[in-house]
């Protein structure tokens, strides 16, 4: 049984940071491509980062370049994103995103198993 558990959120003040977790069981970890997403209230779900399976490449939205930064460990089969100088508009629940892609994707349709999200909130 395939399952992405995210973890790490919470609230934070502008300016913060928060480093959130994704466990992932039931998948080969090695060969999965992991991306984040994230939703906020009556808005489409978009695309964060996303590290490729081998973590040799990454790839950032504009709107946290320079903020955020995707890794992960092979050991614990786990992806992380630190998250720095938080803003209000960072505010969303965080989705952790898998598949068994070779090249980074972006879009949410590319990746079929999903996180049950973890509420990010970030006060000004």
């Amino acid at each position: 049984q395939v399952q992405l558990v995210e973890s790490g959120g919470g609230l934070v003040q502008a300016g913060g940071s928060l480093r959130l977790s994704c466990a992932a069981s039931g998948l080969t970890f090695s060969s999965i491509t992991v991306g984040w997403f994230r939703q906020a209230p009556g808005k489409e779900r978009d695309f964060v980062a996303a590290i490729s399976w081998n973590g040799r490449f990454t790839y950032d939205a504009d709107s946290v370049k320079g903020r955020f930064t995707i890794s992960r460990d092979s050991a614990k089969n786990s992806v992380y994103l630190q998250m720095n100088s938080l803003k209000p508009e960072d505010t969303a629940v965080y989705y952790c995103a898998a598949d068994y892609v070779g090249v980074i994707k972006t879009k949410s349709r590319d990746y079929k198993y999903w996180g049950q999200g973890t509420q990010v909130t970030v006060s000004s």
